[in-house]
């Protein structure tokens, strides 16, 4: 099967991920999608828009915020790697997102991401600005693209 990578609007992501994320409700706000198909129909999405914590954001950085496929075989890492060359092309020199601890990280390894290192996890609800929590709150794995991205 041939997979082909097509353009995705914001809100046909929203309803692919609402539909088939395993733990994450769709994102809030993007920079940009892609989407890929098996010549008949979607079977994947990739989100990426600014990063959550506010160290990374610095202008430069990006963050998938969301790959989501129907468990299509390769969909994920094409995604990755489509996403880092996205990114570079508009002027971004970094790419990152988290995985679950849990998640071997296939995909990623596939597509040529490194772990950099594992959050302490736990929710960002404080008194200050108190939120609801509706996503897991373990240790998740820090995933960087590489720079030197080879086409996959």
């Amino acid at each position: 099967m041939l997979l082909e990578l097509q353009p995705i609007d914001f809100e046909e992501a929203r309803e692919f991920i609402r539909r088939k994320h395993r733990h994450h409700n769709p994102p809030v706000g993007w920079k940009f999608g892609i989407a890929v198909n098996d010549g008949e129909r979607i079977v994947g999405v990739v989100t990426v828009g600014r990063p959550i914590a506010r160290h990374f954001d610095n202008g430069y950085t990006l963050e998938v915020t969301r790959c989501c496929t129907d468990d299509t075989k390769f969909a994920p890492s094409k995604l990755y790697a489509a996403a880092w060359r996205a990114a570079k092309a508009l002027g971004y020199k970094r790419l990152i997102t988290y995985t679950l601890r849990s998640e071997p990280g296939t995909s990623l390894i596939a597509a040529g991401w490194k772990v950099l290192y594992e959050t302490k996890g736990g929710s960002w609800n404080v008194p200050s600005r108190p939120r609801i929590d509706r996503h897991p709150l373990g240790q998740k794995k820090l995933w960087e693209a590489p720079s030197n991205l080879v086409s996959i």
